[in-house]
């Protein structure tokens, strides 16, 4: 269109007369066009300068002094002349001459059709007053479009952009126009006061829009800072990088985080965020880069990093410059305490975890199952199903914390609860309740039946052996199963839970559901549990003491050290309820010391009345863990001046203790004293073989539950013969526990056995009994009627064991040393 004006009006010339006059008027409005269009004021859209002036002042005044043509051309040169001392770019100067034209043109097609305009301009106000608004409007609608593509903004920001100042501005040009207009009609050679006229209005335009631009970057800059004022550090990074782009006219903000747990680098415009993540360390262009380190201010601690990026070099003014280090600034204390509020949220949701999470295993504690099962029992009358709670406790897990130490033993609750956790699925709530035991909350059941059923598949995941540092050890659990009572919460459940478990415990199952019967029992037996420290520190722990006999003769041949708890107000406590607490407490080392110290005081006072029977103590196989046990009793044995054969130490079958090296060396030990060793309940275990080559046993002590269904049942007095059997190969005394009929005692003897005790030769009694015994019998303790005349007898030497029971230590029998080994009918 430009083009099409500029030949038009090219070839016009060629077609009209030109008169000097004519050439004058067109060179100094031509320079009047130049020198305007030099006065402008520079506006920075980010990496572009687009430029205000005051060029549309003098086009009007061209557009009505001269013709169309001349008008045309005069705009045109006097554009280019001003953009070429400018020094623009070609395709900008282009530009400039193309809308000049078009603009000038356009005005001049206006003002063409009043032809009277020029002779008197302040006549026609209104013609010149559209000419103008036409001018104006074609300088908008072509240069903002164009602004926008440069600097991808919209055309609407552009168009609403400083308006009330362009209109403000665009009035007084309109006014210097007119005023230019009449002076010139009246006197053309005041034209010369023009252009200063135009340069003092030019300061004060560009005075008040200095002014604008300060005032609205310090709003700007307080309405960014204030957005920043946030604890998230996303928003913060975001909100800085678009409010960034938009108070600095950036083509693109880059911030970077150098601070620990928090290294990220946000990129992106005004609009957009273009990248957020880890730094890319990207190259940076120094020269088209505004770089601003955050640095803290108080300990010069360098936060990260504020980049402003245009596509070409551009300088900043000294006020954004000083706009740039406040905005920095801020940024800076807002990403510090945006890093100090994630820090504190961080530390209130591990704090928060680690309130309902086990440290070692990571599974839910007993404060989140308290918190579950309250949600479970609030909820229970509105949802279908059962409500069950299942607790589980390792079996002798304190023997593998005292036989190989505590970190064997974590790996031992790690590798459990990894197990549980797989087996349990994820409907169930696993959790740990301290120590070695554990917890799992069903919810929803079709059936309370459901819920044994699914701890019996739960603890079969614990057969396979757990592999510690490359020893491979058995771990096994007892557990108890309760439902969710009609009236109770937690406390109630666990309670009921925990009192099935130590009932499974008892019976030696593996899973026990929760029976009311057995409940009082239970309590008890915590109520127990309370009082033991007191009655070993009070020393109400005393023994009885049970005769062992030959089976042929009816004569006693040892005693069997029975403890029993002499409570001041209870009176005599069931054993069962104490010998397990002990066991699991601290107590035991106290507990041993106190029988061996009563078994060996007994044993030593029917020494003097020149008895010569061993004395049988029960010990724990936890105590086989305790490296002090040998001097203990060696101690003991050394109080009462007795030797190492007048103890004889009875173990119940382990098959944890049995595969522990630390267990061996204790044997070893005792067996260097001289004491006996006998493996009581024998074949009530699951090792009952596997456990004799590891264990020096002398003795084999049969367990009660076959005695008193051998004649009844085939199983029981096959396990019986194989026991007898297998003792006799081993040349192991072999002792029948509660021989109550003579029934019972004729059908040992003829299956093998030759030793026995039970209610049908004596019931545990006070030692004063067992003397009392000593004293009145002439010869040996015979406490039953011998099954054969003692000449039909054949009976073979006592075995004898080195060490230190092997000083002599007299005869056998009442008078006599040792328990009779074997013999035959």
């Amino acid at each position: 269109m430009a083009s099409a004006m500029l030949l038009a009006a090219a070839g016009f010339l060629f077609t009209q007369p030109i008169t000097v006059d004519l050439v004058l008027r067109a060179s100094a409005l031509a320079l009047l066009v130049t020198l305007t269009s030099l006065v402008s004021v520079n506006i920075r859209i980010r990496s572009n300068q687009h430029i205000v002036h005051w060029a549309d002042a003098a086009l009007l005044t061209a557009a009505v002094l001269l013709p169309a043509p001349w008008a045309v051309l005069c705009a045109a040169a006097g554009t280019a002349a001003a953009k070429s001392v400018k020094r623009l770019p070609p395709i900008k100067l282009v530009f400039a001459v193309a809308k000049e034209t078009v603009t000038c043109g356009l005005a001049a097609l206006v003002l063409y059709a009043y032809p009277s305009v020029a002779d008197d301009p302040l006549g026609h106000l209104g013609i010149l007053a559209v000419a103008f608004t036409v001018v104006v409007l074609a300088d908008e609608v072509i240069a903002i479009p164009v602004i926008a593509v440069a600097t991808r903004t919209s055309v609407r920001d552009r168009f609403l952009a400083h308006l009330d100042l362009r209109l403000g501005s665009a009035v007084v040009r309109f006014a210097v126009a007119v005023l230019a207009l009449a002076v010139l009609t009246e006197q053309p050679g005041l034209l010369i006061a023009v252009p200063a006229i135009v340069f003092s209005l030019h300061l004060t335009y560009r005075g008040r829009l200095r002014a604008r631009a300060e005032r609205l970057a310090w709003q700007q800059l307080a309405e960014a800072t204030d957005a920043m004022n946030v604890v998230q550090m996303e928003t913060v990074l975001h909100t800085a990088v678009h409010n960034g782009a938009r108070l600095f006219s950036a083509d693109q903000v880059e911030i970077t985080v150098f601070m620990e747990g928090a290294q990220q680098l946000v990129r992106g415009t005004h609009g957009d965020i273009t990248y957020h993540g880890a730094p890319d360390h990207a190259p940076v262009d120094p020269n088209t880069t505004a770089i601003v380190p955050l640095i803290g201010e108080h300990d010069g601690e360098r936060v990260g990093e504020l980049r402003l990026c245009f596509h070409v070099p551009v300088a900043l003014s000294e006020r954004e410059q000083f706009t740039l280090r406040a905005f920095a600034g801020a940024l800076c204390t807002a990403i510090r305490n945006a890093t100090s509020y994630a820090q504190l949220e961080q530390l209130a949701g591990q704090h928060q975890h680690d309130a309902t999470h086990d440290l070692l295993t990571g599974l839910p504690n007993r404060r989140r199952l308290q918190l579950e099962v309250e949600d479970a029992l609030d909820r229970r009358h509105g949802r279908r199903g059962v409500t069950a709670l299942l607790v589980l406790d390792l079996n002798h897990f304190k023997d593998v914390n005292d036989a190989l130490g505590h970190t064997a033993g974590d790996q031992v609750l790690v590798t459990v609860a990894r197990r549980l956790s797989a087996a349990a699925g994820p409907e169930a709530l696993v959790t740990r309740l301290g120590g070695d035991e554990f917890a799992v909350l069903y919810r929803g059941l079709p059936a309370p039946a459901l819920a044994l059923h699914r701890a019996e598949n739960l603890l079969a995941t614990l057969h396979e052996p757990v592999d510690v540092d490359g020893m491979p050890l058995v771990v096994g659990a007892s557990a108890g199963v309760a439902a969710a009572p009609a009236r109770g919460g937690f406390v109630e459940l666990l309670r009921r839970a925990d009192i099935a478990m130590y009932q499974a415990k008892r019976t030696g199952r593996t899973v026990a559901v929760y029976a009311r019967e057995d409940d009082t029992a239970d309590r008890g037996r915590l109520v127990v549990g309370g009082m033991l420290p007191r009655a070993v520190a009070e020393k109400e722990f005393i023994l009885q003491f049970q005769p062992i006999v030959d089976l042929a003769s009816g004569e006693a041949i040892s005693a069997e050290a029975l403890a029993r708890w002499q409570h001041p107000d209870k009176g005599m406590v069931d054993p069962r309820s104490f010998l397990e607490p002990i066991e699991r407490s601290g107590l035991l080392t106290a507990f041993t010391d106190a029988v061996l110290d009563q078994a060996l005081a007994g044993a030593a006072r029917w020494r003097e009345l020149g008895c010569r029977w061993p004395v049988a103590v029960n010990i724990s196989p936890r105590s086989l863990l305790d490296r002090r046990l040998p001097a203990l009793v060696t101690r003991r044995l050394d109080d009462h001046g007795l030797p190492g054969d007048a103890l004889v130490l009875e173990l119940t079958e382990s098959h944890n203790v049995s595969q522990l090296d630390i267990v061996d060396k204790v044997l070893a030990e005792l067996m260097e004293l001289g004491c006996a060793i006998a493996l009581d309940d024998f074949g009530t275990g699951y090792s009952s073989l596997s456990v004799l080559p590891r264990v020096p046993a002398t003795e084999l002590k049969i367990d009660r539950s076959f005695v008193m269904q051998m004649e009844s049942t085939p199983s029981s007095a096959a396990v019986v013969r194989s026991t007898v059997e297998l003792g006799r190969h081993l040349d192991l005394l072999v002792v029948a526990e509660g021989v109550e009929r003579d029934s019972q005692r004729q059908m040992l003897w003829d299956l093998g056995c030759t030793a026995g005790q039970g209610h049908l030769f004596a019931k545990p009694m006070p030692i004063a009994e067992i003397l009392e015994l000593v004293t009145a019998a002439d010869g040996p303790t015979r406490l039953a009627e011998p099954l054969h005349d003692p000449k039909a007898v054949v009976r073979m030497p006592a075995k004898r064991t080195p060490g230190r029971g092997a000083r002599p230590s007299g005869a056998t029998g009442a008078a006599g040393a040792g328990r009779v080994s074997d013999s035959s009918a």
